[in-house]
């Protein structure tokens, strides 16, 4: 077994096992592989090791380095799942050159799961009040069940998520949510010939184009939130029509709404009726509907919150605070009232055909992780 105390060895093993999320890619592995190597790996590191399915073939493994009492505990999560690996030579045979590792996860974020399980280790022998635990998650690319799950299950005083946030280690305690909405607009099917009996639901749709691209330049116009600037809307697919002599009795708009914290999706379904009853008060013959697919809740903690201070004692208060564009598990925490910070190793490629991640970074991940715990937990 991997010395408990080695995160790079570690990272090049869990590299190599392939947990391509299966929802995004068909035939991907996903957990259950690199599940049970966490799990054992944690047994025998001497955490109590739980490893639960969330859905069939889908399992989280929570670590939890036991107190003795009296003491805070702390949770530090980071998934399992990766994306695909198009374009990629040989993804899951890790890479080192120079102070870098290659490979499918290196980056996003087997190395701040290793950094996590090292950590956890580690607080096994140190004699700590509180209780330190480590959650190995499932399908963060995709739905986040896996967090979820863990929210509903366990409670922590504060949480750690050791997502990367660029090529350096940066404390994040902030980021956009996002959500789906699709866009139904309905005409009436005719010859084209016929164009007293046809009712173009694609010519409709472009009024309500011209009106999302009006709330968005709006939304760009307000004040920016002092991490994470302004919130964002976008057409991302349409499609409608039939045939070219026929006018097209249907037209469906998929948008992504990126919010700000404070944003709800109550504020945003209702913004974007606004913009639909806006469009039929020009065109009242406007029949469309608005229905939302999928919600993201944004995240923020305190700048002030005290696991946000132990993080910047650790990593040395010249560390930058930001926000970060992207969405994290840490929204799933935080929204179960458990004040979470965001920081992992520094690397690049998430999602791209190359990706590294600095170990000089892992080291110092793993070495903030244990200040951390110490402070927080001793």
């Amino acid at each position: 077994m991997t010395s408990v105390h080695d995160a790079r060895a570690l990272l090049a093993e869990l590299v190599a096992i392939e947990s391509i999320n299966p929802d995004l890619v068909v035939g991907g592995s996903g957990e259950a592989g690199i599940a049970r190597f966490v799990a054992r790996w944690l047994e025998r590191a001497g955490l109590e090791v739980e490893m639960s399915e969330v859905a069939p073939g889908r399992p989280n493994v929570i670590g939890r380095a036991r107190g003795h009492g009296g003491g805070r505990t702390l949770l530090m999560n980071a998934h399992m799942d990766v994306v695909g690996v198009a374009g990629m030579e040989e993804p899951f045979s890790p890479r080192i050159e120079g102070d870098r590792m290659y490979g499918r996860g290196a980056y996003d974020m087997k190395a701040g799961l290793a950094a996590i399980m090292v950590a956890g280790a580690a607080a096994v022998e140190r004699g700590l009040a509180g209780d330190v635990l480590v959650t190995a998650v499932c399908d963060e690319e995709s739905a986040s069940i896996g967090a979820h799950s863990i929210a509903a299950r366990v409670t922590a005083d504060a949480a750690i998520v050791t997502e990367p946030t660029g090529e350096r280690i940066l404390i994040a305690i902030a980021h956009k949510g996002f959500s789906w909405h699709r866009v139904v607009v309905h005409g009436r099917a005719a010859h084209g010939s016929m164009p007293e009996k046809g009712v173009d639901a694609i010519v409709h749709m472009g009024h309500v184009l011209v009106a999302l691209d009006e709330l968005a330049g709006d939304l760009a116009a307000r004040p920016p939130h002092p991490q994470l600037g302004t919130g964002s809307l976008h057409a991302s697919i349409i499609s409608g029509g039939r045939e070219g002599s026929t006018y097209p009795d249907l037209c469906t708009l998929e948008l992504e709404r990126r919010t700000l914290p404070g944003e709800t999706v109550e504020v945003v379904e209702a913004e974007l009726e606004a913009m639909l009853d806006t469009v039929r008060g020009h065109r009242p013959a406007l029949d469309a509907e608005l229905h939302t697919t999928l919600v993201r809740d944004p995240f923020h903690v305190a700048a002030d919150a005290e696991i946000v201070g132990c993080v910047r004692a650790a990593l040395g208060h010249d560390t930058p605070v930001i926000g970060v564009p992207f969405w994290t598990d840490g929204a799933v925490f935080s929204a179960a009232g458990i004040p979470t910070v965001i920081f992992g190793p520094g690397g690049d490629g998430a999602h791209a055909a190359v990706e590294w991640v600095d170990l000089a970074q892992l080291d110092r991940c793993v070495a903030a992780l244990d200040d951390v715990i110490g402070r927080f937990c001793g």
